[in-house]
């Protein structure tokens, strides 16, 4: 009756469809179901435009991309008529009330639609039913890297995209201008990356209980810049080998001085090591970097064993020495260092040293020595006074072992090769 149609008309529950919605007929049909059910799978076209990739984490082995993903298929049932045959443009409103492609992202851990000051959806309506949807998108993803020839490696990464719902037989996924369905921004940059390359695939993904998938890959390789990474680990490592050798030109006798510089720079090179673990996942392999610090470290440990064995070896020799000389009068002769031990005083030579067993004090000591200067102008007193620098190399040489000659010869030299082959394997 006319009274039931007005009071449909004056009831305020009842929501009116947009005029968008009656244009396109949403209510007529059943959304829920694909375009062309029960026939041929859907196409489904795909592109893509990389807006930035904001981080690379080696810790979490994940990156962080920033993306345009645009969808392309056509739904009859969304066509309209059209004097100007234009389309139509709507927002994220209309996207639950028609059917859209369940497109996720295989392996990621976290991902958002845009959403200010609106949510970043689009929605384009052609006349004969072509539909255009587009979000931006960033997503964060798993790529597992090998960082066996860390710091001088490039990694592989790749953004994997699918169907959640529809297999092979519902949907086909493609890209949907080949290759050149992937574009980037010109001005992507990462600090510790160079990206070499953006490329597109695609191929199929199988699971036992739904059957068959298309799959796109989005691939990326990234080669790590090596400047920083010399700078803070490679540079310091190869200054703590160098300062190492040091050792190898101190007094044999100067027995603080070696081991104090042995022990430093051991402890240097093992915080060295420390810092670079601690910014790397624990991974049971070796790394690149691992290999040259590790080998830096067992340069640096074999210099302060090469002076215990200095040491070792010329208090046996004293030793011989001493016995050797046996007993004179009750009395036995000192050398050098045990000289000094006993009074205090540096002896350059066996005749400024006493051989009683209570020596002079060190004042009695300096005024024989000094006798001794002006009766023979050759001793080594007048040397030092007319050529200091001549005085200094001799003491190094004569208070130079053998091993240490070998040393300052040999550690270079086993070292500059092991750099040659470490970067020519590496890079």
């Amino acid at each position: 009756s006319k009274r039931e149609i007005k009071m449909r008309k004056l009831d305020s529950t009842k929501v009116r469809p947009l005029r968008s919605e009656q244009l396109l007929h949403i209510e007529d049909h059943d959304f829920a179901l694909r375009p062309g059910f029960g026939g041929s799978p859907i196409p489904v076209g795909i592109d893509v435009q990389v807006e930035s990739i904001d981080s690379i984490s080696e810790v979490d082995m994940d990156f962080t991309m920033t993306l345009y993903l645009r969808h392309y298929w056509k739904d009859e049932r969304l066509s309209f008529r059209s004097n100007k045959n234009k389309s139509m443009t709507f927002d994220g409103r209309l996207i639950k009330k028609i059917w859209v492609p369940d497109v996720f992202f295989v392996h990621s851990k976290r991902s958002f639609i845009h959403d200010t000051t609106v949510e970043n959806i689009m929605l384009r309506v052609y006349p004969d039913g072509n539909v255009l949807f587009s979000l931006r998108i960033t997503v964060s993803a798993m790529c597992f890297m090998d960082f066996s020839r860390f710091p001088l490696d490039t990694q592989n990464c790749s953004l994997e995209l699918e169907s959640y719902a529809y297999n092979e037989d519902d949907l086909m996924l493609y890209w949907k201008h080949g290759n050149k369905s992937l574009s980037t921004d010109e001005h992507i940059s990462l600090s510790q990356f160079f990206i070499e390359e953006f490329s597109a695939s695609s191929g199929l993904a199988f699971y036992s209980s739904t059957g068959w998938y298309n799959r796109l890959f989005i691939n990326f390789a990234l080669r790590r810049h090596i400047f920083f990474f010399v700078l803070q680990s490679y540079f310091p490592a190869m200054l703590m080998v160098m300062l190492s050798w040091v050792s190898f030109w101190i007094d044999r006798r100067a027995v603080p001085a070696r081991v104090s510089l042995g022990i430093t720079t051991v402890l240097t090179m093992s915080t060295i090591m420390t810092g670079v673990s601690a910014s790397m996942p624990q991974v049971s392999y070796i790394k690149a970097v691992d290999v040259y610090l590790w080998i830096s470290f067992l340069f640096v440990f074999l210099s302060v064993i090469e002076y215990a064995a200095v040491n070792y070896l010329t208090t046996i020799e004293e030793r011989k020495q001493l016995k050797k000389r046996g007993k004179a009068s009750g009395m036995y002769s000192m050398d050098a260092v045990q000289a000094m031990a006993f009074d205090g005083c540096y002896h350059d030579t066996e005749e400024d040293m006493d051989l009683s067993p209570f020596p002079e004090p060190c004042e009695e000591n300096e005024t024989r020595a000094s006798q001794t200067n002006i009766s023979n102008a050759d001793t080594p007193r007048l040397k030092r006074k007319r050529s200091l620098k001549g005085n200094v190399g001799r003491i190094i040489l004569q208070n130079n072992h053998a091993i240490d000659t070998y040393s300052r010869i040999i550690f270079p030299s086993v070292y500059i090769v092991f750099n040659f082959f470490y970067w020519g394997l590496y890079i």
